[in-house]
């Protein structure tokens, strides 16, 4: 009996090595193909990262593009509706020019475009008696930086290099509101050639103003042409000849 349930013992065992080597095969192939599915789905992740990415840097500033032509223009203000004023923001990116080298270079600045336009009736604005000022990256700078409690004024002349120098001058203010709940914009353009004054005022509340100094803050590197010159690509909208494009200035009189 000892001799027979030894041998009982020894199958048993080989028995139990056989098993053990046939799960560590199965192991062994289940690990490969995870490994190998875990490496496609990377690689899958990885080509749809790059794919947005692509979609994201030739769209320029836009999110989503699908619907939109390759040659159509994108409008996209940020406006804000008040009682004697509306006010409303918009990206101009810059143009660009090309050098002797091959390469391009800036040729006019990009501006964050202000317009405001007078309230004629509740709910209804004057869209032909529109005024604009251009934020050059410095004010933009100046905005965004703006405490709760701060204030800060631009002076625009846009016929500054002309022989109309000094006859048509632009004052931007921005003046925080006493208990910090906002601000007033506000906007003051006399035209001696014209003599007209023309003065609109919107109040922005605060969280207005958060999506005004958020959207600037984004705008700011690309009205500065710097998301051209981080990714290198072909700078192919907005190009043209120095000799054809006005001054910065000219821009707060496009219609």
């Amino acid at each position: 009996m000892p001799i027979g349930g030894s041998s009982r013992q020894k199958v048993s065992c080989f028995h139990t090595v056989v098993a053990m080597l046939k799960l560590s095969r199965l192991l062994l192939h289940s690990s490969s193909r995870i490994a190998f599915s875990g490496k496609s789905l990377f690689n899958e992740a990885a080509s749809d990262f790059k794919l947005l990415r692509g979609i994201t840097t030739q769209g320029g500033m836009s999110t989503a593009m699908s619907n939109v032509g390759p040659d159509a223009k994108i409008f996209a203000p940020y406006s804000i509706f008040k009682g004697k004023a509306a006010l409303s923001a918009d990206p101009r990116l810059p143009t660009f020019s090309k050098s002797e080298s091959g390469g391009y270079k800036v040729d006019r600045r990009g501006v964050i475009m202000l317009t405001f336009w007078p309230a004629i009736g509740e709910r209804k604005y004057d869209w032909e008696k529109r005024q604009k000022f251009a934020l050059s990256a410095t004010e933009v700078g100046s905005l965004i930086s703006l405490g709760s409690k701060d204030s800060c004024e631009f002076f625009h002349d846009p016929s500054m290099l002309s022989s109309n120098a000094g006859q048509v001058r632009k004052t931007l203010s921005i003046k925080a509101h006493a208990d910090g709940s906002g601000y007033f914009i506000s906007l003051n353009v006399v035209n001696n050639i014209l003599k007209t004054n023309d003065r609109f005022v919107v109040p922005v509340t605060t969280a207005e103003f958060a999506v005004m100094r958020a959207a600037f803050t984004f705008a700011l590197p690309h009205i500065m042409g710097w998301d051209q010159y981080t990714n290198q690509l072909p700078y192919q909208a907005s190009r043209s000849s120095p000799k054809t494009v006005p001054e910065l200035q000219s821009a707060e009189w496009d219609r």
